[in-house]
């Protein structure tokens, strides 16, 4: 393994476990909002391209700031971040939003988090990492608790155009997960991939939008949420702010610490939490049968968890490696430079 990049500490693990966790809660965050917004007139595309076009704008600062001086890893990284863009950003958000237009929501964000089980398939094939037992079995305990969750037996509706484009929107979510844990020594700084991966998604949604590929609509009317009518511009606020700007940045550096695998588990809490976040807020509560899936879920991250520890890790080359640096590395700014 290179120098400059060091092997996963128990603070690191912990700092980048907290850290996915937290991104989970805040993309969680997201469907209580969008749908005030859809509730007042805007159309899926219309609430995508403004939630990720500010969240750009917000990052844009950060990721500048992130590698200054140093613009030679911008143009060494420059395939990650055009991949983390257009696919993990832009491609995920319009593939699921074509999947529910002849799907259910349940059905669709489903396959999308098969994307999950990509990620561990993409290890065995690309590195040789073949998954323990254990790791198998936090997949199925996973997957079984996503069924659950989402109570997809209450009026599943087929389509195989809506399939095609529930598992292309899993390609993207694998994505999110692979490219940001992908680390070498000249690698852009987590939140610098964060930043630049908005823009690229960002300038993509906005000519999807305006070439008709994402029906686009806006409205500046009132919107009702947890019981108060508050400005259209609140919710938007919190969309790119806290489910987008916030939610890829430490995302992207707690994917760096744990791993990509890790991550991807622990990010299925996503639907936890955004059960929970529409109980609160929407007073949409959870039954039994969630109840029971979140619990399945939270058995099948601690297996995925421990099968990691007991799997043997490869040698992989530099550039293919998922090492990552320590959590001090990864959050100071002299962390990324060049040795």
């Amino acid at each position: 393994m290179n120098a400059g990049i060091q092997t996963r500490t128990p603070r690191a693990m912990l700092i980048g476990f907290l850290l996915v966790l937290l991104a989970s809660a805040t993309f969680g965050s997201s469907g209580a909002f969008a749908k005030s917004l859809l509730q007042a007139g805007w159309t899926p595309g219309g609430v995508v391209t403004w939630r990720v076009g500010f969240a750009a704008l917000l990052m844009a600062p950060v990721a500048l700031w992130e590698v200054r001086g140093r613009w030679h890893l911008l143009r060494r990284n420059a395939a990650q971040v055009l991949a983390f863009g257009a696919v993990a950003v832009a491609g995920c958000q319009f593939a699921y939003f074509n999947a529910v237009e002849s799907l259910s929501v349940a059905v669709a964000l489903l396959l999308e988090y098969l994307g999950v089980v990509f990620v561990v398939g993409w290890m065995w094939a690309a590195h040789g990492r073949r998954p323990s037992r254990l790791t198998l079995a936090g997949v199925v305990l996973s997957i079984a608790g996503l069924v659950l969750v989402l109570d997809v037996f209450s009026g599943v509706e087929i389509s195989w155009s809506g399939v095609v484009w529930g598992l292309l929107a899993a390609v993207g979510l694998a994505t999110f997960y692979v490219t940001s844990g992908h680390e070498h020594e000249e690698s852009l700084p987590p939140l610098a991939l964060a930043g630049f991966g908005l823009g690229v998604g960002a300038v993509l949604l906005v000519a999807a939008s305006a070439t008709g590929l994402i029906d686009y609509g806006t409205s500046r009317e009132s919107v009702e949420i947890a019981g108060a009518t508050v400005a259209w511009w609140v919710p938007v606020a919190e969309l790119a702010v806290v489910a987008a700007a916030i939610a890829y940045g430490v995302g992207v550096i707690g994917t760096r610490l744990v791993g990509a695998t890790i991550a991807s588990f622990v990010g299925l809490s996503e639907v936890l939490f955004a059960v929970l976040i529409a109980w609160a807020l929407l007073g949409e509560l959870p039954g039994l049968i969630q109840l029971a899936g979140g619990a399945l879920i939270l058995a099948g991250v601690v297996a995925v968890r421990l099968g990691e520890g007991s799997d043997e890790q490869p040698d992989l080359p530099a550039d293919d490696a998922l090492a990552v640096p320590t959590s001090e590395s990864v959050l100071t700014p002299t962390a990324a430079k060049p040795r």
